[in-house]
């Protein structure tokens, strides 16, 4: 669309006569800025015009704080009437902007309804900017993604060309557009980019030849904080949201950006645009922001460590990306692994690294390869804010060809020793989170488990060998005055549905899932599983929140929790939850006669 048209389609150039809009037209400039580029600071010179994001997008910071995140047909440069730089504007992905000159822009003001409508809008960014502490409300990721929509949906019949999607998203100014095949499809702008343009196809391409299908969806019922996490998980920017079981609508990745300033899209924007390991040295910040924010929305701690788990999962994929660009293609498949929390989706604020690196072949090649490539993850990770693990558990020294792995995985299950079995426990827990290879042949062997009672028993040991700080008569024991809740409540949970789920021939890996499968399986309850999994939310929170005060205070992460820090309900809590873990221990204890001090 060219630049007149454009201004004439946006409001309020479009309550214009045609005389007003003509002169704001032959007045307007055209100009384009790279990202990072500061346009203007706080308290700093005025704009000069009124600008208009035509292409890219803006983020307005207030103290360091991100306020708001503009997009394709937003204005700022209100200073332009106030005198008063409020925030700092600075170029979030690369600009193409539309600017009107202050004294033009003065002279349009004279129509009343052009007035109007920035009036309204210098108000509601001024009131937003004087917000920029409060924490999000909870509506903003508890609230249904239907209530996102703000337009009807935009279809294209299902014989449509490339080019009649095109002008139909132009027209509609959208970025996708739904082809009404069956099954429907979705055309994205990056579609048109990627599998048009730069693959050199003709204007009679049909769309659903270019189409993404079948569709990724979502109800519209479902929390803005599970489409986050849906289209993290998926790498889609757009989401068709179903009402009815019928489409009704697409939610994109921006419509997003504008509900979470430190949301999760943003920050995996800021990872899809990184071009080298050196641009992930921000990576923690911008995540422990991230986690301030959901954590004040209400958030319960274990979606918010889904969330960061995928977020580094999609950082992962960049670094095994960067590896393969300077090593050149690898000789073989490959998987990476994760383990630790990051393997059971419970990560949260940045932890040691716990990973290894699986590939198909046997070969010397092979093996030179894939030392220089986990050499080279390993050390990605480090520079972004994951320390080594202090046990070597990285794939710079776990790493080989597949049947070293299974042989591996076999000796542990099926021919058991304690001490070995109770130092690879975190291994159960791996899930792959980059590469191709075909991994599915380690679970075999970790499913022969349920047909050995001695491994089981062996690994029943790890779950209870820290225990919960109950002492005499159910009462909270202290040391320091306070308890240590990892030690004595998250790690000998996650340990005790390890136990379970591995026992109920299970492959997931996170708690909570594990939980419910091992209720599902009958080897416990309802009852107990929604006890445990309460505890383990509570317990988690409790030491997410603990950990943030930390950072505000600027001392040393810690699991530690004072209990005069808590109120009466929380330590209530507290003792319920430790007796529902000790509780499962003992059940483990006597399921798989597990012998204890």
């Amino acid at each position: 669309m060219d630049p007149r048209s454009f201004l004439r389609q946006t409001p309020p150039f479009d309550v214009l006569s045609d005389e007003d809009f003509e002169t704001a037209a032959g007045a307007m400039e055209i100009a384009f800025h790279p990202a990072g580029t500061r346009l203007l600071t706080a308290a700093g010179k005025p704009s000069e015009a009124l600008r208009l994001v035509r292409k890219g997008l803006v983020r307005l910071e207030k103290g360091g704080e991100v306020t708001q995140v503009l997009e394709e047909g937003d204005f700022f440069g209100f200073s332009v009437l106030t005198g008063t730089v409020e925030t700092d504007v600075i170029v979030e992905e690369d600009l193409l902007e539309y600017r009107i000159p202050s004294t033009v822009f003065r002279a349009l003001l004279s129509d009343e309804l052009f007035a109007r409508f920035f009036t309204k809008r210098l108000a509601e960014r001024l009131r937003s900017a004087s917000v920029v502490n409060m924490p999000l409300l909870p509506a903003d990721v508890l609230a249904p993604v239907g209530s996102l929509l703000d337009h009807r949906l935009v279809t294209v019949e299902c014989g449509a060309t490339v080019v009649d999607a095109a002008r139909r998203m132009r027209d509609e100014r959208v970025s996708s557009v739904i082809v009404l095949c069956d099954p429907p499809a979705i055309v994205t702008d990056r579609d048109l980019r990627n599998r048009v343009l730069a693959e050199a196809l003709g204007p009679d391409t049909l769309a659903c030849r270019v189409a993404s299908s079948p569709l990724r969806s979502l109800p519209d019922s479902t929390p803005v904080f599970g489409a986050m996490q849906f289209m993290l998980e998926h790498g889609i920017h757009h989401l068709p949201v179903l009402r009815g079981g019928q489409i009704s609508g697409i939610v994109t990745s921006t419509d997003l950006l504008r509900h979470q300033s430190h949301g999760p899209l943003l920050t995996f924007k800021k990872v899809e645009k990184m071009r080298g390991p050196s641009a992930a040295k921000g990576y923690g910040g911008d995540l422990a922001r991230m986690v301030s924010t959901l954590l004040g929305s209400g958030l319960p701690a274990s979606h918010i460590a889904r969330l960061v788990s995928h977020l580094n999962d999609a950082l992962l994929k960049k670094l095994v990306s960067w590896a393969e660009r300077d090593l050149g293609p690898p000789p073989c498949p490959f998987a990476f692994l994760v383990f630790g929390s990051e393997g059971r989706l419970e990560q949260t604020l940045l932890t040691d690294q716990d990973n290894a690196l699986v590939y198909r072949d046997s070969s010397a090649d092979a093996s030179t390869y894939f030392s220089a490539f986990a050499e080279s993850v390993v050390k990605g990770l480090v520079a972004a804010g994951f320390p080594p693990c202090p046990g070597g558990y990285m794939a710079t020294k776990w790493k080989g060809p597949l049947s070293e792995w299974i042989e591996r995985f076999s000796g542990w299950v099926q021919a058991p020793q304690a001490e070995a079995v109770l130092a690879a426990a975190i291994f159960f827990d791996f899930r792959k989170a980059g590469g191709s290879l075909d991994v599915s042949s380690l679970w075999d062997e970790i499913g022969q488990a349920r047909k050995n009672a001695p491994f089981l028993s062996h690994l029943s040991r790890a779950a209870v060998g820290f225990r919960p700080p109950i002492g005499a008569f159910r009462r909270l024991s202290l040391e320091n005055g306070g308890v240590d809740v990892k030690k004595g409540g998250i790690t000998p949970l996650q340990g005790v549905a390890r136990v379970f789920a591995l026992d109920a021939g299970l492959r997931a890996t996170s708690t909570v899932e594990r939980l419910r499968g091992a209720a599902s399986a009958g080897l416990i309850s309802r009852e107990m599983a929604d006890d445990l999994i309460e505890a383990f939310e509570f317990l988690l929170d409790l030491r997410l929140r603990n950990q943030f005060e930390a950072l505000t205070e600027k001392r040393e992460l810690g699991n530690h929790i004072k209990i005069e820090a808590l109120s009466q309900a929380e330590r209530r809590h507290l003792k319920e939850a430790f007796l529902a873990i000790r509780d499962a221990q003992r059940e483990i204890v006597h399921r798989y006669h597990v012998t204890t001090a």
